[in-house]
């Protein structure tokens, strides 16, 4: 490892629970859940499936999406309302507000644990403006 690289820690940001540091690239679903501790929910094992996940970015939106991302959206008329923290990864700062946690909702549990990379792979997009 050089020792020149710069090192790039974002800053997660996430309303009613706090900044926190995160490792750059990590999906944003698991840095809520792990980092944060925040319990969001996401009932299909993130997987772009179920929205469960959703969130608002109040900052540091970014400007593409997966195509998963995006057909989920459109088909539940949520497309430019909410973005879902399964399909985004933690490579910049950004400030976010965590829709629908377990406590919220009453429900038994947040869902089967996302795997470290987004899934399905990602087709990348850009976001609607």
């Amino acid at each position: 490892m050089s020792l020149h690289k710069e090192e790039r820690v974002p800053k997660l940001e996430i309303e009613d629970a706090g900044t926190f540091d995160v490792e750059e690239g990590k999906r944003l679903v698991l840095a809520i859940e792990e980092d944060a501790g925040v319990d969001i929910l996401h009932r299909c094992g993130a997987y772009a499936k179920c929205t469960t996940c959703r969130i608002e970015y109040l900052e540091g939106e970014p400007a593409r999406m997966t195509a998963a991302e995006r057909e989920v959206l459109e088909s539940r008329d949520l497309l430019g309302q909410v973005r879902l923290s399964c399909q985004a990864v933690c490579d910049h700062d950004m400030k976010v507000r965590v829709l629908m946690t377990v406590t919220s909702t009453g429900l038994d549990g947040p869902g089967n644990k996302p795997e470290p990379e987004i899934t399905p792979p990602p087709e990348w997009t850009e976001r609607p403006a």
